[in-house]
């Protein structure tokens, strides 16, 4: 359990205390009031971002090399969906920490997130083997005993 699922209920059970010790029943109102607010936020904040997650293929992204540059340590599994737009495949199964989802692009590369307890823990951008460079020809090597070229000295 994280410090800041015991912290947060804590913080607000504080501000209640402090809005009735300051203003009564009116400074319970006021700061519940408050705590609301910041909950629908919330709320409103996370239903949008499934909302437009929703609207497009599971597991897609536009560029997973451009995912890949923008992912970084300890970023929630929501803002990940918020960036992509898009639900992660889900590579493991439910309910198993830690949780690996997958964003493939058109180009066939993919990025695999693996997220601890709903925060990005490390991630691994695969790109595909482009046929040209399956094909190509390797560089011929030298022969035994040939002479090599010196590098030039640069002093």
């Amino acid at each position: 359990m994280t410090l800041s699922k015991i912290l947060v209920p804590v913080a607000g059970l504080a501000l209640l205390v402090i809005g009735w010790r300051s203003y009564g029943l009116a400074g319970v109102v006021g700061v519940a009031g408050g705590i609301m607010m910041f909950l629908l936020l919330h709320f409103t904040r996370t239903m949008t971002v499934l909302r437009r997650a929703g609207n497009r293929p599971m597991g897609y992204v536009d560029s997973a090399v451009m995912l890949n540059a923008k992912l970084k340590p300890r970023m929630t599994l929501l803002h990940v969906i918020a960036m992509t737009r898009s639900i992660g495949a889900a590579q493991t199964p439910e309910g198993v920490q830690p949780e690996v989802f997958r964003w493939t692009d058109n180009s066939e590369s993919y990025v695999d997130a693996t997220f601890h307890e709903g925060k990005l823990r490390e991630w691994k951008l695969t790109r595909p083997v482009q046929v040209e460079e399956a094909l190509a020809e390797p560089a011929a090597p030298a022969a035994a005993g040939a002479p090599t070229e010196a590098a030039p000295d640069l002093r």
